[in-house]
């Protein structure tokens, strides 16, 4: 999952970095490069916070000329996509875990970035939705 960039020369020397789709994620660079990676930090701890707040996580938008695009972890992704079909549903983390025969605790772990998580317990609890998670390669 990529989400658009726009990188923008500071007046000052290196670069500012905002994302229309999450615009908490702000951040800047000396140098494009560093910017970019300062970009991918931003990115993933906008959304570490949506994903705390239980806050659905806008998706990414087209790109526009200009854009770059702001690689989100597969894992990150995976977990976005959990969370925002349980908004979409409405199925709280105690209903979800009914349905896979765990814990509530077990589900908030399955959509805390800092906690890794199998890609197979994410499939399986979107599955639990009625929702597959798909894989394609670019």
């Amino acid at each position: 999952m990529f989400y658009p960039a726009q990188f923008e020369e500071a007046p000052e020397g290196g670069f500012v970095v905002t994302f229309r789709d999450i615009p908490e994620a702000i951040t800047q660079g000396d140098t494009e490069a560093e910017a970019m990676e300062m970009a991918e930090d931003a990115l993933l701890s906008s959304i570490e916070f949506y994903l705390e707040e239980r806050r659905q996580v806008p998706a990414p938008s087209v790109a526009k000329a200009g854009d770059r695009p702001v690689h989100l972890p597969a894992s990150a992704a995976a977990k976005v996509l959990l969370l925002n079909e349980q908004i979409a549903q409405g199925v709280s983390n105690a209903e979800l875990a009914r349905r896979l025969g765990t814990r509530p605790q077990e589900i908030q772990r399955i959509t805390n970035l800092s906690h890794a998580t199998k890609i197979d317990t994410i499939d399986r609890a979107l599955r639990a939705l009625g929702r597959e998670l798909t894989l394609v390669a670019h």
